[in-house]
């Protein structure tokens, strides 16, 4: 039994000694999603650990947390910084934070200098990542759920680890997208 199937079975084993019914559906869907992610459980264990580090270092700093919206991703130790902060002193004081945590491959600092979004423009993206999302799951040309789309003030930043191939497939359809002004790829390509 590979690595992903014994952790996806573990989680499943666990939510239902709970006896937890969302908890088992929800297991389900993650464990389907692990199962169809090229990177190896480790690593997106990994991804989830820089995450919390690095977003925990950016809410703990006051200046960034009352100042800034910054929002950090990471995808096979590979980091996307999005958000807005109101100047480049603030914006690189969190990229220097976030240089801090360990097993990072490399960062992509993403954060605009503006006033922070509002909620209704951060809404307004989630709309968009949906958008995007399902406009990716009606193509079947290319299995869509190598692709993370995350939407910042209408621009679409796309991760994974892709063929070029389908990298090209997903930013073809983001681009056209209605509503979304810009599309970055943050791709890692396999082979």
């Amino acid at each position: 039994m590979n690595t992903k199937l014994k952790l996806a079975a573990l989680l499943l084993g666990f939510m239902t000694l709970q006896g937890c019914v969302a908890g088992i559906v929800l297991g389900t869907v993650g464990a389907a999603m692990v199962a169809n992610d090229r990177r190896t459980a480790a690593a997106q264990l990994e991804d989830e650990s820089i995450e919390f580090k690095a977003n925990k270092l950016i809410i703990e700093n006051k200046s960034l947390n009352n100042q800034t919206n910054i929002s950090v991703i990471s995808f096979n130790r590979t980091v996307l910084m999005t958000g807005q902060a109101p100047n480049t002193m603030l914006r690189d004081s969190a990229f220097k934070l976030v240089q801090k945590v360990d097993n990072i491959s490399r960062i992509h600092n993403q954060i605009r200098i503006g006033t922070p979004s509002k909620i209704t423009t951060r809404s307004h993206d989630a709309w968009l990542t949906t958008k995007v999302k399902t406009a990716m799951a009606a193509d079947n040309s290319f299995a869509y759920s190598h692709v993370k789309v995350i939407t910042e003030n209408s621009e679409v930043f796309l991760l994974g680890l892709v063929t070029q191939a389908e990298a090209g497939k997903a930013t073809e359809i983001a681009r056209n997208v209605t509503g979304v002004t810009k599309v970055t790829k943050v791709f890692e390509y396999t082979h």
